[in-house]
C-alpha cells in the first residue's frame, strides 16, 4: 500500500496539481488585496460607503451581508478571467508547438520517402538471369549448363546469339 501511495504521490500530474494549488492560493491573496485595497475603495466613491464589506441589510435578528458577497463575486471573476487568459495563452503555445512538430514530421516524411524511392530504384535493378532456353528442345535449363539435360545437346558451341536468356 505504501508503495502504491508513493507511486501516486510522485506522478507528474499529482505534483503539478500540488504546485497549481499552492500558486493558486498565493494568487488568491494577490487578487483579494487588489479587490479590497484598490477596486472596492474606487467603487465606494460612487456608492458613498467607505467600507464595502460592511454593507448589509438587517431583517429582524438576521443580517444579510451583500457587500461581502459582491466583493467575493468580484474576486471570483478576476481569478476566473486570469485563469482563462493563462489557459488561452498556454493553448496557443501548445498549438504553435504542435504545428511546428507537424511541419518537422512532414519534412522528415518527405525525406524518408525520398530515401525509400532511392532504395527502391537501387533495388529495382533486375537480378542476373539464372536460367536459359535450350535452342534445340526449348526447355528451360540452368544458365551454367553446357549440355541440355533434356535433349543432351551440346550447348558450348552455341554462344551468344543462338541462346535465348530467360529473364
Amino acid at each position: 500500500m505504501w508503495k502504491e501511495f508513493k507511486e501516486f504521490a510522485t506522478k507528474g500530474n499529482v505534483v503539478d496539481l500540488a504546485i497549481g494549488v499552492i500558486i493558486g492560493g498565493g494568487f488568491q491573496k494577490i487578487v483579494n488585496s487588489l479587490v479590497n485595497d484598490l477596486i472596492m475603495p474606487f467603487i465606494s466613491i460612487f456608492t458613498g460607503k467607505i467600507d464595502f464589506n460592511d454593507m448589509m441589510v438587517t431583517i429582524g435578528d438576521t443580517s444579510i451581508k451583500y457587500g461581502s458577497f459582491i466583493t467575493n463575486v468580484i474576486n471570483f471573476l478576476i481569478i476566473a478571467f486570469s485563469v482563462f487568459l493563462m489557459v488561452r495563452y498556454i493553448n496557443k503555445l501548445n498549438k504553435t508547438l504542435e504545428e511546428k512538430a507537424k511541419g518537422i514530421n512532414q519534412k522528415l516524411e518527405k525525406k524518408n520517402k525520398f530515401f525509400k524511392k532511392k532504395k527502391k530504384e537501387e533495388e529495382s535493378v533486375a537480378p542476373a538471369p539464372t536460367t536459359k532456353i535450350c535452342p534445340f528442345c526449348l526447355s528451360e535449363i540452368n544458365i551454367k549448363a553446357t549440355r541440355c539435360p533434356h535433349c543432351t545437346s551440346q550447348l558450348e558451341e552455341m554462344v551468344g546469339e543462338q541462346l535465348e536468356i530467360k529473364e
